[in-house]
């Protein structure tokens, strides 16, 4: 089963299928970083099969460059991944890369869901038009074109739960007449990524559609019971970091427990790598060890108006509380979202012996990723990647 992958982003929807042995044809993609990282993870898949993964765990370890390791795999691999914004202008353009790497294969899905900003709460909130007009709005259409030339099967498409509210339903309602127009019958049901082993609350809407007229019931998926934690059972053999520490490779500190070998977050090797976290100036960390000691021992959320005053920096102690969030120890992480890159206060670190945010390579672990993921682009580019994506563990379980 051949698919394509658009808006593709870091490749966490991908990753998902290709596990449950789809086969890419090609991802699109407008960031530069991202198709950076989607050309890495093609040289890791391409590098599995043949069974010679020595050549890519050597890029990890900085023993040769990325040139080198982009190098010693076949041009059409990393041309498969595109580069570019789909708009008018580029759509034609894009086809062809497409269909030079189809050759005489077809498409059996397309999968990818465009970027959510114009969909989501916080995007709408903070805009003055309340994204009323923004192009992005309108990406499905192009989505749509795609169907129209490569005719899947089925396809997916991932986005946030503002998509159900955003214009009153507008878009989503477009959205589905569109696909009835052009002969797919689909359904759309919400996903709580924490039912499919991610230890991350994360919900978000799932369309799926099948070509032709008969009606398309959204499938039941595989569900599991996710009683693991996130300090005790993700977070347990990463070494300790203190702000602003960077360990590129970082080599672990305990032995592989159930929940990562279940998830196959960690496979094979004895190190990871990307474990780097930012620098915090005094004022912050001791907002954050205020808020470690508020929710680790009082189970409560830090609001603004409870700093003190030579903390505070912000004359609004009325509105916008909930600025500093430290991640559920013993439970699972509030959602990850691309704001991540902006600043660490909305997820720190839950222990008061390593005050400071969470490194890039919890924030993935959160995320579903597995150790051997590498996120192109430096850290802030790399968190940005991980908020952005869908877990692969979800999106294994949408494959199946």
């Amino acid at each position: 089963m051949n698919f394509i992958d658009l808006f593709a982003g870091a490749g966490g929807l991908s990753e998902g299928f290709i596990r449950e042995k789809f086969e890419a044809i090609a991802h699109v993609e407008m960031s530069a970083e991202a198709s950076d990282t989607l050309r890495t993870r093609v040289a890791f898949h391409h590098f599995q099969q043949k069974k010679k993964l020595n050549q890519y765990y050597a890029y990890l370890k900085q023993d040769i460059s990325r040139n080198e390791l982009w190098n010693s795999i076949p041009q059409e691999l990393l041309e498969s991944v595109i580069n570019e914004e789909i708009s008018d202008k580029s759509i034609e353009n894009i086809f062809k890369k497409i269909d030079l790497q189809l050759d005489s294969k077809k498409v059996d899905v397309i999968i990818g869901g465009p970027p959510c900003q114009a969909y989501s709460h916080v995007g709408r909130s903070r805009d003055p038009n309340r994204m009323k007009g923004d192009k992005r709005n309108f990406l499905f259409r192009y989505y749509a074109q795609f169907l129209i030339r490569y005719k899947p099967k089925f396809f997916v498409f991932e986005n946030v739960l503002g998509l159900l509210t955003a214009g009153n339903a507008k878009y989503l309602n477009e959205m589905l007449e569109l696909f009835s127009e052009i002969g797919y019958s689909a359904d759309f049901q919400v996903l709580n990524a924490e039912e499919y082993g991610v230890l991350q609350k994360r919900r978000r809407v799932i369309i799926i559609g099948r070509k032709g007229k008969a009606k398309f019931t959204f499938p039941t998926l595989e569900t599991m019971e996710n009683i693991w934690q996130t300090k005790k059972d993700l977070f347990f053999d990463l070494p300790f970091l203190i702000p602003g520490q960077e360990m590129q490779v970082a080599k672990y500190t305990n032995k592989i427990n159930e929940y990562l070998q279940k998830t196959e977050t960690r496979n094979g090797i004895d190190y990871t790598t990307q474990h780097i976290t930012r620098n915090h100036n005094d004022r912050d960390l001791e907002i954050y060890s205020l808020a470690i000691d508020k929710w680790i021992n009082e189970r409560q959320r830090l609001k603004y108006n409870d700093i003190p005053k030579h903390l505070q920096t912000h004359k609004n102690t009325i509105a916008f509380l909930d600025r500093y969030k430290v991640v559920d120890p013993t439970g699972h992480s509030h959602t990850v979202v691309a704001h991540i890159s902006k600043d660490g206060h909305y997820y720190i670190y839950p222990d008061l012996k390593q005050v400071r945010s969470i490194s890039v390579r919890e924030a993935a672990r959160i995320q579903s990723f597995p150790d051997d993921y590498f996120f192109e682009g430096g850290r802030s580019a790399a968190f940005k990647q991980i908020g952005n994506a869908v877990p692969p563990l979800m999106a294994e379980k949408i494959a199946a």
